[in-house]
Protein backbone atom coordinates (compact mmCIF):
# COMPACT_ATOMS: atom_id res chain seq x y z
CA UNK A 1 0.00 0.00 0.00
CA UNK A 2 1.50 3.34 -1.10
CA UNK A 3 0.99 6.16 1.37
CA UNK A 4 0.40 9.71 0.18
CA UNK A 5 3.08 12.05 1.52
CA UNK A 6 2.39 15.68 2.44
CA UNK A 7 5.34 17.92 3.29
CA UNK A 8 5.47 21.42 4.73
CA UNK A 9 8.77 23.04 3.72
CA UNK A 10 7.99 25.93 6.09
CA UNK A 11 7.45 23.67 9.11
CA UNK A 12 9.88 20.93 8.04
CA UNK A 13 7.22 18.33 8.84
CA UNK A 14 5.69 15.38 6.97
CA UNK A 15 2.34 13.65 7.29
CA UNK A 16 1.41 10.42 5.50
CA UNK A 17 -2.18 9.58 4.55
CA UNK A 18 -4.16 6.64 3.30
CA UNK A 19 -7.73 5.44 3.61
CA UNK A 20 -8.19 2.12 5.39
CA UNK A 21 -11.00 -0.40 4.83
CA UNK A 22 -14.41 0.92 5.83
CA UNK A 23 -13.41 4.47 4.92
CA UNK A 24 -11.26 5.28 7.97
CA UNK A 25 -8.94 8.20 7.21
CA UNK A 26 -5.48 7.46 8.65
CA UNK A 27 -2.85 10.18 9.10
CA UNK A 28 0.61 9.34 10.40
CA UNK A 29 3.31 11.83 11.42
CA UNK A 30 6.72 10.25 12.04
CA UNK A 31 8.67 12.45 14.42
CA UNK A 32 11.60 11.82 16.74
CA UNK A 33 9.72 12.41 19.97
CA UNK A 34 10.50 10.50 23.14
CA UNK A 35 6.93 9.19 23.24
CA UNK A 36 4.03 8.23 21.00
CA UNK A 37 0.53 9.70 20.81
CA UNK A 38 -2.53 8.49 18.93
CA UNK A 39 -6.08 9.83 18.63
CA UNK A 40 -9.03 7.88 17.23
CA UNK A 41 -11.88 10.35 16.77
CA UNK A 42 -15.47 10.34 15.55
CA UNK A 43 -17.14 13.40 14.06
CA UNK A 44 -19.85 13.18 16.66
CA UNK A 45 -20.41 15.73 19.40
CA UNK A 46 -23.02 16.92 21.83
CA UNK A 47 -24.79 19.10 19.23
CA UNK A 48 -25.58 16.05 17.05
CA UNK A 49 -28.83 15.04 18.70
CA UNK A 50 -31.01 14.99 15.56
CA UNK A 51 -29.79 13.06 12.53
CA UNK A 52 -30.72 10.79 9.66
CA UNK A 53 -29.21 7.32 9.81
CA UNK A 54 -27.79 6.38 6.36
CA UNK A 55 -30.36 4.22 4.57
CA UNK A 56 -33.33 5.40 6.66
CA UNK A 57 -36.03 7.94 5.80
CA UNK A 58 -37.03 9.51 9.11
CA UNK A 59 -34.74 11.61 11.34
CA UNK A 60 -33.81 10.28 14.78
CA UNK A 61 -33.81 12.50 17.86
CA UNK A 62 -31.86 11.29 20.89
CA UNK A 63 -31.48 12.68 24.44
CA UNK A 64 -29.04 15.50 25.15
CA UNK A 65 -25.77 14.22 26.60
CA UNK A 66 -25.81 10.85 24.87
CA UNK A 67 -22.51 11.43 22.99
CA UNK A 68 -20.78 12.08 26.33
CA UNK A 69 -22.54 9.08 27.92
CA UNK A 70 -21.39 6.87 25.04
CA UNK A 71 -17.79 8.01 25.49
CA UNK A 72 -17.92 6.97 29.16
CA UNK A 73 -19.37 3.56 28.37
CA UNK A 74 -16.79 2.68 25.71
CA UNK A 75 -14.15 2.11 28.40
CA UNK A 76 -16.14 -0.62 30.14
CA UNK A 77 -16.01 -4.08 28.57
CA UNK A 78 -17.22 -7.53 29.48
CA UNK A 79 -13.60 -8.47 30.19
CA UNK A 80 -12.89 -5.47 32.44
CA UNK A 81 -11.54 -1.93 32.33
CA UNK A 82 -9.82 -0.55 29.23
CA UNK A 83 -7.78 1.78 31.44
CA UNK A 84 -6.29 -1.21 33.26
CA UNK A 85 -5.34 -2.83 29.96
CA UNK A 86 -3.50 0.29 28.80
CA UNK A 87 -1.71 0.54 32.15
CA UNK A 88 -0.43 -3.03 31.75
CA UNK A 89 1.03 -2.01 28.37
CA UNK A 90 2.67 1.09 29.83
CA UNK A 91 0.18 3.38 28.11
CA UNK A 92 -1.97 6.20 29.46
CA UNK A 93 -5.45 6.46 27.92
CA UNK A 94 -8.09 9.15 27.98
CA UNK A 95 -11.04 10.50 26.00
CA UNK A 96 -13.14 13.62 25.63
CA UNK A 97 -16.39 14.76 24.08
CA UNK A 98 -16.79 18.26 22.69
CA UNK A 99 -19.64 19.97 20.89
CA UNK A 100 -18.39 18.59 17.56
CA UNK A 101 -16.37 15.41 18.13
CA UNK A 102 -15.53 12.51 20.42
CA UNK A 103 -11.90 11.44 20.71
CA UNK A 104 -10.14 8.45 22.27
CA UNK A 105 -6.41 8.69 22.81
CA UNK A 106 -3.34 7.20 24.40
CA UNK A 107 0.29 8.10 24.93
CA UNK A 108 3.20 5.76 25.64
CA UNK A 109 6.99 5.59 25.51
CA UNK A 110 7.19 1.98 24.34
CA UNK A 111 5.03 -0.90 23.04
CA UNK A 112 3.30 1.49 20.63
CA UNK A 113 2.02 -1.29 18.36
CA UNK A 114 0.33 -3.10 21.27
CA UNK A 115 -1.24 0.09 22.59
CA UNK A 116 -2.48 0.95 19.10
CA UNK A 117 -4.02 -2.51 18.75
CA UNK A 118 -5.87 -1.98 22.02
CA UNK A 119 -7.12 1.45 20.91
CA UNK A 120 -8.45 0.04 17.64
CA UNK A 121 -10.09 -2.90 19.36
CA UNK A 122 -11.85 -1.17 22.23
CA UNK A 123 -13.26 1.67 20.11
CA UNK A 124 -14.64 -0.84 17.61
CA UNK A 125 -16.19 -3.27 20.12
CA UNK A 126 -19.04 -1.65 22.07
CA UNK A 127 -20.42 -3.44 25.11
CA UNK A 128 -23.57 -2.11 26.77
CA UNK A 129 -26.02 -3.85 29.09
CA UNK A 130 -29.12 -2.59 30.86
CA UNK A 131 -27.36 -2.97 34.20
CA UNK A 132 -24.18 -1.08 33.25
CA UNK A 133 -26.18 1.71 31.60
CA UNK A 134 -28.24 2.21 34.75
CA UNK A 135 -25.09 2.29 36.84
CA UNK A 136 -23.52 4.90 34.56
CA UNK A 137 -26.58 7.13 34.85
CA UNK A 138 -25.91 7.55 38.55
CA UNK A 139 -22.24 8.40 37.92
CA UNK A 140 -23.04 11.02 35.27
CA UNK A 141 -25.90 12.52 37.28
CA UNK A 142 -23.47 13.04 40.15
CA UNK A 143 -21.00 14.64 37.73
CA UNK A 144 -23.67 17.00 36.39
CA UNK A 145 -24.75 18.05 39.88
CA UNK A 146 -21.11 18.71 40.75
CA UNK A 147 -20.81 21.01 37.73
CA UNK A 148 -23.71 23.09 39.05
CA UNK A 149 -21.52 23.98 42.04
CA UNK A 150 -18.46 24.81 39.92
CA UNK A 151 -18.32 28.62 39.43
CA UNK A 152 -16.17 28.41 36.29
CA UNK A 153 -18.45 25.88 34.69
CA UNK A 154 -21.60 27.71 35.77
CA UNK A 155 -20.55 31.15 34.51
CA UNK A 156 -19.52 29.71 31.14
CA UNK A 157 -22.70 27.68 30.70
CA UNK A 158 -24.85 30.66 31.70
CA UNK A 159 -23.13 32.77 29.05
CA UNK A 160 -23.76 30.26 26.27
CA UNK A 161 -27.41 29.99 27.31
CA UNK A 162 -27.64 33.78 27.16
CA UNK A 163 -25.93 34.09 23.77
CA UNK A 164 -27.93 31.45 21.91
CA UNK A 165 -31.67 31.02 21.44
CA UNK A 166 -31.81 27.61 19.74
CA UNK A 167 -28.34 26.42 18.75
CA UNK A 168 -27.56 23.21 20.71
CA UNK A 169 -24.15 24.60 21.68
CA UNK A 170 -26.09 26.36 24.45
CA UNK A 171 -26.68 22.99 26.11
CA UNK A 172 -24.27 21.31 28.49
CA UNK A 173 -22.17 18.66 26.74
CA UNK A 174 -23.19 16.17 29.44
CA UNK A 175 -26.91 16.93 29.03
CA UNK A 176 -29.19 17.26 32.05
CA UNK A 177 -30.12 14.89 34.82
CA UNK A 178 -33.51 14.48 33.18
CA UNK A 179 -32.14 13.77 29.68
CA UNK A 180 -29.53 11.31 30.98
CA UNK A 181 -32.25 9.30 32.73
CA UNK A 182 -33.92 8.60 29.36
CA UNK A 183 -30.80 7.05 27.78
CA UNK A 184 -31.08 3.32 27.06
CA UNK A 185 -28.81 0.56 25.85
CA UNK A 186 -30.69 0.52 22.54
CA UNK A 187 -30.16 4.25 21.98
CA UNK A 188 -26.45 3.90 22.72
CA UNK A 189 -26.07 1.15 20.13
CA UNK A 190 -28.05 3.22 17.61
CA UNK A 191 -25.74 6.22 18.05
CA UNK A 192 -22.65 4.04 18.08
CA UNK A 193 -23.57 2.21 14.86
CA UNK A 194 -24.34 5.52 13.14
CA UNK A 195 -21.45 7.73 14.20
CA UNK A 196 -18.64 5.29 15.07
CA UNK A 197 -18.46 3.91 11.57
CA UNK A 198 -14.93 4.23 10.12
CA UNK A 199 -16.30 6.48 7.35
CA UNK A 200 -17.09 9.07 10.03
CA UNK A 201 -13.77 8.73 11.88
CA UNK A 202 -10.12 9.75 11.71
CA UNK A 203 -7.06 8.12 13.25
CA UNK A 204 -3.98 10.32 13.74
CA UNK A 205 -0.73 9.08 15.26
CA UNK A 206 2.57 10.82 15.86
CA UNK A 207 5.86 9.35 17.05
CA UNK A 208 9.14 7.74 16.10
CA UNK A 209 7.72 4.96 13.90
CA UNK A 210 7.75 3.66 10.34
CA UNK A 211 4.47 4.96 8.83
CA UNK A 212 4.20 2.01 6.42
CA UNK A 213 4.36 -0.50 9.26
CA UNK A 214 1.78 1.41 11.31
CA UNK A 215 -0.62 1.69 8.40
CA UNK A 216 -0.27 -2.01 7.60
CA UNK A 217 -1.28 -2.80 11.18
CA UNK A 218 -4.34 -0.55 10.92
CA UNK A 219 -5.23 -1.92 7.47
CA UNK A 220 -5.15 -5.53 8.69
CA UNK A 221 -7.31 -4.68 11.69
CA UNK A 222 -9.98 -2.91 9.64
CA UNK A 223 -9.89 -5.44 6.81
CA UNK A 224 -10.69 -8.25 9.25
CA UNK A 225 -13.91 -6.48 10.26
CA UNK A 226 -15.41 -6.52 6.73
CA UNK A 227 -16.79 -2.99 6.93
CA UNK A 228 -18.12 -1.17 3.90
CA UNK A 229 -17.99 2.60 3.54
CA UNK A 230 -21.19 4.47 4.34
CA UNK A 231 -22.44 7.81 2.98
CA UNK A 232 -22.21 10.99 5.06
CA UNK A 233 -24.57 11.32 8.02
CA UNK A 234 -27.17 14.05 7.64
CA UNK A 235 -27.47 16.17 10.78
CA UNK A 236 -30.20 18.67 11.63
CA UNK A 237 -29.70 21.88 13.62
CA UNK A 238 -32.31 24.52 14.50
CA UNK A 239 -32.21 27.95 12.88
CA UNK A 240 -30.51 30.42 15.21
CA UNK A 241 -32.11 33.89 15.35
CA UNK A 242 -29.95 37.01 15.30
CA UNK A 243 -29.34 38.76 18.59
CA UNK A 244 -28.90 37.16 21.98
CA UNK A 245 -31.46 35.38 24.10
CA UNK A 246 -30.59 37.34 27.24
CA UNK A 247 -28.34 40.36 27.75
CA UNK A 248 -27.14 39.56 31.28
CA UNK A 249 -27.25 36.61 33.63
CA UNK A 250 -26.06 36.74 37.24
CA UNK A 251 -25.63 34.14 39.96
CA UNK A 252 -24.47 34.05 43.55
CA UNK A 253 -22.07 31.25 44.40
CA UNK A 254 -19.36 30.31 46.86
CA UNK A 255 -16.59 32.51 45.42
CA UNK A 256 -14.30 35.02 47.12
CA UNK A 257 -14.38 37.54 44.25
CA UNK A 258 -16.85 38.24 41.45
CA UNK A 259 -16.23 36.51 38.12
CA UNK A 260 -17.17 38.15 34.85
CA UNK A 261 -17.52 36.87 31.28
CA UNK A 262 -18.54 38.79 28.17
CA UNK A 263 -19.49 37.02 24.96
CA UNK A 264 -20.07 38.07 21.36
CA UNK A 265 -22.03 35.70 19.14
CA UNK A 266 -20.45 35.48 15.70
CA UNK A 267 -22.94 36.70 13.07
CA UNK A 268 -21.11 34.71 10.37
CA UNK A 269 -21.59 30.92 10.41
CA UNK A 270 -21.76 28.10 7.88
CA UNK A 271 -18.10 28.38 6.85
CA UNK A 272 -15.84 25.42 6.22
CA UNK A 273 -12.37 24.86 4.87
CA UNK A 274 -10.22 27.83 3.96
CA UNK A 275 -12.92 30.42 4.70
CA UNK A 276 -13.33 29.05 8.23
CA UNK A 277 -9.56 28.91 8.75
CA UNK A 278 -9.08 32.53 7.64
CA UNK A 279 -11.86 33.73 9.94
CA UNK A 280 -10.37 31.81 12.86
CA UNK A 281 -6.97 33.37 12.19
CA UNK A 282 -8.46 36.88 11.92
CA UNK A 283 -10.40 36.46 15.16
CA UNK A 284 -7.37 35.13 17.01
CA UNK A 285 -5.25 38.01 15.76
CA UNK A 286 -7.92 40.51 16.79
CA UNK A 287 -8.00 39.26 20.37
CA UNK A 288 -4.21 39.27 20.57
CA UNK A 289 -4.11 42.88 19.32
CA UNK A 290 -7.03 44.16 21.39
CA UNK A 291 -6.65 42.23 24.63
CA UNK A 292 -3.32 40.41 24.62
CA UNK A 293 -1.06 40.91 27.64
CA UNK A 294 0.97 43.54 25.77
CA UNK A 295 -2.06 45.50 24.50
CA UNK A 296 -2.89 49.00 25.69
CA UNK A 297 -6.39 48.05 26.85
CA UNK A 298 -5.23 45.00 28.81
CA UNK A 299 -2.61 47.03 30.66
CA UNK A 300 -5.07 49.83 31.40
CA UNK A 301 -7.48 47.32 32.94
CA UNK A 302 -4.67 45.58 34.83
CA UNK A 303 -3.23 48.83 36.21
CA UNK A 304 -6.72 49.90 37.32
CA UNK A 305 -7.06 46.64 39.28
CA UNK A 306 -10.07 45.55 37.21
CA UNK A 307 -8.44 42.33 35.96
CA UNK A 308 -5.72 39.96 37.10
CA UNK A 309 -3.80 37.07 35.58
CA UNK A 310 -7.02 35.03 35.32
CA UNK A 311 -8.22 37.23 32.43
CA UNK A 312 -8.46 35.38 29.11
CA UNK A 313 -9.94 36.05 25.69
CA UNK A 314 -10.68 33.33 23.15
CA UNK A 315 -12.45 32.90 19.83
CA UNK A 316 -14.28 29.60 19.32
CA UNK A 317 -15.39 28.92 15.76
CA UNK A 318 -16.94 26.01 13.87
CA UNK A 319 -19.23 25.61 10.85
CA UNK A 320 -22.30 25.67 13.12
CA UNK A 321 -21.49 28.38 15.67
CA UNK A 322 -18.89 30.89 16.74
CA UNK A 323 -18.30 33.23 19.67
CA UNK A 324 -15.76 35.37 21.44
CA UNK A 325 -15.54 34.90 25.22
CA UNK A 326 -13.45 37.11 27.48
CA UNK A 327 -13.19 37.83 31.16
CA UNK A 328 -11.95 36.59 34.52
CA UNK A 329 -11.91 37.55 38.20
CA UNK A 330 -12.64 41.20 38.96
CA UNK A 331 -13.51 43.29 42.04
CA UNK A 332 -16.03 45.33 40.03
CA UNK A 333 -17.86 43.62 37.12
CA UNK A 334 -19.81 46.76 36.23
CA UNK A 335 -16.72 48.94 35.88
CA UNK A 336 -14.89 46.22 33.99
CA UNK A 337 -17.79 45.87 31.55
CA UNK A 338 -17.94 49.61 30.92
CA UNK A 339 -14.18 49.81 30.39
CA UNK A 340 -14.13 46.84 28.01
CA UNK A 341 -17.00 48.15 25.87
CA UNK A 342 -15.46 51.62 25.77
CA UNK A 343 -11.99 50.33 24.91
CA UNK A 344 -13.22 48.05 22.11
CA UNK A 345 -15.36 50.84 20.65
CA UNK A 346 -12.39 53.21 20.64
CA UNK A 347 -10.26 50.60 18.88
CA UNK A 348 -12.98 50.12 16.27
CA UNK A 349 -13.31 53.86 15.69
CA UNK A 350 -9.63 54.72 15.37
CA UNK A 351 -8.64 51.49 13.64
CA UNK A 352 -5.88 49.00 14.38
CA UNK A 353 -2.31 50.25 14.28
CA UNK A 354 -0.36 48.49 11.53
CA UNK A 355 2.65 48.06 13.79
CA UNK A 356 0.48 46.30 16.40
CA UNK A 357 -0.94 44.11 13.66
CA UNK A 358 2.47 43.03 12.36
CA UNK A 359 3.86 42.35 15.85
CA UNK A 360 0.89 40.22 16.84
CA UNK A 361 0.95 38.38 13.53
CA UNK A 362 4.57 37.39 14.15
CA UNK A 363 3.68 36.33 17.69
CA UNK A 364 0.74 34.22 16.47
CA UNK A 365 2.94 32.54 13.87
CA UNK A 366 5.52 31.82 16.56
CA UNK A 367 2.93 30.20 18.80
CA UNK A 368 1.68 28.03 15.94
CA UNK A 369 5.17 26.85 14.98
CA UNK A 370 6.06 26.09 18.61
CA UNK A 371 2.86 24.03 18.98
CA UNK A 372 4.57 21.34 16.89
CA UNK A 373 6.86 20.70 19.85
CA UNK A 374 3.86 19.18 21.66
CA UNK A 375 2.55 15.89 20.30
CA UNK A 376 -0.76 16.47 22.08
CA UNK A 377 -1.21 19.90 20.48
CA UNK A 378 -0.32 18.57 17.04
CA UNK A 379 -2.75 15.67 17.31
CA UNK A 380 -5.70 17.64 18.64
CA UNK A 381 -5.19 20.55 16.23
CA UNK A 382 -5.00 18.12 13.34
CA UNK A 383 -8.21 16.30 14.24
CA UNK A 384 -10.12 19.56 14.72
CA UNK A 385 -8.84 20.94 11.42
CA UNK A 386 -9.48 17.82 9.39
CA UNK A 387 -13.09 17.48 10.51
CA UNK A 388 -13.61 21.07 9.35
CA UNK A 389 -12.01 20.43 5.94
CA UNK A 390 -8.84 22.33 6.87
CA UNK A 391 -5.35 21.00 6.20
CA UNK A 392 -3.15 21.74 9.22
CA UNK A 393 -0.14 22.72 7.11
CA UNK A 394 -2.22 25.46 5.44
CA UNK A 395 -2.43 27.49 8.64
CA UNK A 396 1.11 28.85 8.48
CA UNK A 397 0.93 30.35 4.95
CA UNK A 398 -2.57 31.64 5.75
CA UNK A 399 -1.22 33.38 8.86
CA UNK A 400 1.60 34.90 6.85
CA UNK A 401 -0.90 36.19 4.28
CA UNK A 402 -3.40 37.54 6.85
CA UNK A 403 -4.20 41.22 6.29
CA UNK A 404 -5.04 44.15 8.52
CA UNK A 405 -8.28 44.61 6.55
CA UNK A 406 -9.44 41.08 7.44
CA UNK A 407 -8.87 41.74 11.14
CA UNK A 408 -10.64 45.11 11.07
CA UNK A 409 -13.58 43.51 9.27
CA UNK A 410 -14.06 40.94 12.03
CA UNK A 411 -13.68 43.68 14.64
CA UNK A 412 -16.63 45.43 13.00
CA UNK A 413 -18.67 42.21 13.14
CA UNK A 414 -18.15 41.97 16.90
CA UNK A 415 -19.07 45.58 17.63
CA UNK A 416 -22.78 44.84 17.25
CA UNK A 417 -24.01 45.01 20.85
CA UNK A 418 -27.17 43.09 19.95
CA UNK A 419 -24.84 40.07 19.64
CA UNK A 420 -23.32 40.59 23.11
CA UNK A 421 -24.20 39.00 26.46
CA UNK A 422 -22.68 39.04 29.94
CA UNK A 423 -22.51 36.41 32.67
CA UNK A 424 -21.44 37.28 36.23
CA UNK A 425 -21.01 35.19 39.37
CA UNK A 426 -21.03 37.17 42.63
CA UNK A 427 -20.13 36.01 46.12
CA UNK A 428 -23.13 35.05 48.22
CA UNK A 429 -25.01 38.03 49.56
CA UNK A 430 -23.09 40.67 47.62
CA UNK A 431 -25.36 41.47 44.69
CA UNK A 432 -28.56 39.54 44.53
CA UNK A 433 -29.57 37.35 41.65
CA UNK A 434 -30.97 38.05 38.18
CA UNK A 435 -30.91 41.74 37.27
Amino acid sequence: MVLQEYTSSLLQEKIYYQKAPGGLRVYLMPKAYSKYYAVYAAQYGSIDSTFLVPGEQEPVEVPDGIAHFLEHKMFEKEWGSVFDQFAQLGGSANAFTSYDLTAYLFSCTERFSENLALLLNFVQTPYFTDETVEKEKGIIEQELRMYLDDPNRRIYQNLLEALYHENPVRKDIGGTVESVRTITKELLYRCYNTFYHPSNMILFAVGNFDPNEVFEQIFRDLEARYLQEQPPIQRFYPQEPTGVRERKVTNEMDVSRPRYLMGYKDPVTGLRGRALMEREISGTLLLSIALGSSSTLYNQLYDAGLIDDSFTASYVVSPNYGHVILGGNTPDPERLHEALVKGLKELSQKGIDRGDFERNKRRTIGHFVSSFNSIQSVAHNFIYSQFNDIWLFDYLPAMENATLEQVERILGDFMDESQMAVSVVYPYGSKGREE
